[in-house]
C-alpha cells in the first residue's frame, strides 16, 4: 500500500524543550489507516493532527475494543533519529489484537508508517536531556452501532508528542503504596495485553494513593500477596545480590524495558530470575537487610527507583530513599543506547 501525505498549511509553533509535560503537546501530523471486514486495512494516510468525527454509537466509546503501543524517538548527538526496538512494539501490538479480537496488522507496513510519519514530524523531536518525541500508535473499533460484539470496522492511528521526564521528580526514588484490595489483573485475563479497559481499571487505587501521598501503586493477587507490577510499570527487587522479577504469567504486561533490562543484566553477569515474588519475602528480606534496591521499568520513565513500599500500614525504605548503584547502571546504559551516545551492541536501535 503506497502512504498518502496530506501536509499541514498551518505549522504548529514548536515547544520549549525545557518545559515539555508528558503528552500535553501534539505535532503537526498523524497516522490513520482504516478497516473494514472483507475488505482488510486500507488507505493509510499521514494527514494534519487534527479531531476524528464519530458517530456516538461508535463501537469502541461502549465496549472498549481499543489497544495501544508507548514507544519513542531519540534525537542523537549527531543529529540522527532513533527508535527503540520499534519492531518488538509492533509484535506487541498484535498480541494484544489478537485477544481484544482486533484483525491483526502488517508489523513491517506500520513500521514503515511510523517511521515516515517521524521523519515528516523531525522538527518536533527535541534534543534537550532527558526529553524525546513520544509516539502513541492505538487501533479503535468504529462499528456505529451497539451490540456486544467484535467490530467490523476499526480505525489505526499514531499520534507524536514531544515529552520531558515522565514524573515530575524525575530519576528521584518514589514511595509506593501496596495495594491488596483492588486487583489489576489475573491469569487469563487481559493483563498481558495492552488494552483501554486495563488502565481504565486501575484509576481507583491510583487515585486513592495519590490522596494517601503515594506515586504509584505496588498490584498484589492472591490471599498471600504475590507482586504482578508497580503502577503501569514492570518491577524488579534486587535481593541478597540477585534481581528478580515476576514472571510473565499471562497477568502481566511482557515490557520492552522489562525485557531490555534483562538481556543487559544478563550480559553484565548479574544474577537474574523471573519467577513468582511474594510480599512477605521482599518485606522479610528488608528486615534482614537483604532488600538492596528496588526499581520499575517502562518506556514513559525508563527506569523509576523505588524508595519505599508501604503495606498496611508497615513500610519499608530501600537503599537508605536512594536510588541504587544498579539501578543507575541500567539507566545510564539503556539511556545511552536509545539516544545513540552509547554502542548498541544488541542492535536495538532502529534510524528513521
Amino acid at each position: 500500500m503506497e502512504i498518502k501525505i496530506q501536509r499541514t498549511e498551518n505549522p504548529k509553533e514548536k515547544p520549549d524543550e525545557s518545559n515539555l509535560v508528558f503528552g500535553r503537546i501534539f505535532t503537526d501530523h498523524m497516522f490513520i489507516m482504516d478497516y473494514e471486514e472483507g475488505k482488510g486495512w486500507y488507505d493509510p494516510r499521514i494527514v494534519p493532527y487534527g479531531m476524528l468525527e464519530v458517530p456516538p454509537s461508535m463501537s469502541v466509546l461502549h465496549y472498549g475494543q481499543a489497544v495501544f503501543e508507548g514507544m519513542k524517538a531519540y534525537k542523537g548527538p549527531d543529529g540522527r533519529i532513533l527508535l527503540f526496538r520499534p519492531d518488538e512494539n509492533m509484535k506487541r501490538l498484535n498480541r494484544s489484537n489478537e485477544r481484544i479480537c482486533i484483525p491483526e496488522i502488517d508489523e513491517e507496513f506500520c513500521l514503515e508508517a511510523i517511521k515516515e510519519l517521524v521523519n515528516l514530524d523531525r522538527e518536533w523531536v527535541p534534543g534537550a536531556e532527558g526529553t524525546s518525541l513520544y509516539i502513541r500508535p492505538f487501533i479503535i473499533a468504529t462499528d456505529p452501532a451497539l451490540g456486544l460484539k467484535p467490530s467490523s470496522s476499526y480505525k489505526f492511528i499514531v499520534i507524536l508528542s514531544p515529552v520531558g521526564a515522565y514524573y515530575p521528580q524525575g530519576i528521584n526514588p518514589v514511595n509506593i503504596y501496596v495495594e491488596t484490595e483492588y486487583i489489576r489483573a489475573i491469569p487469563g485475563g487481559t493483563g498481558y495485553a495492552k488494552t483501554s479497559g486495563n488502565y481504565a481499571a486501575s484509576m481507583k487505587a491510583q487515585a486513592e494513593a495519590l490522596e494517601k501521598g503515594f506515586i504509584q501503586v505496588l498490584w498484589t493477587i492472591g490471599e498471600r500477596p504475590m507482586v504482578q507490577e508497580v503502577g503501569s510499570m514492570n518491577v524488579f527487587f534486587k535481593i541478597d545480590g540477585e534481581v528478580i522479577t515476576p514472571e510473565l504469567d499471562g497477568s502481566i504486561l511482557p515490557g520492552i524495558t522489562r525485557d531490555s533490562v534483562i538481556r543487559l543484566l544478563k550480559s553484565w553477569d548479574v544474577p537474574v530470575v523471573e519467577r513468582r515474588i511474594y510480599l512477605d519475602e521482599i518485606f522479610e528480606a528488608a528486615e534482614e537487610g537483604k532488600l538492596e534496591e528496588s526499581f520499575g521499568t517502562g518506556t514513559a520513565a525508563v527506569i523509576s527507583p523505588i524508595g519505599s513500599l508501604n503495606w498496611e500500614g508497615r513500610e519499608i525504605t530501600i537503599n537508605n530513599g536512594k536510588m541504587g548503584e544498579l539501578s543507575a547502571k541500567i539507566y545510564d546504559e539503556l539511556t545511552g543506547i536509545q539516544t545513540g551516545k552509547k554502542p548498541d551492541p544488541f542492535g536495538w536501535i532502529v534510524e528513521v
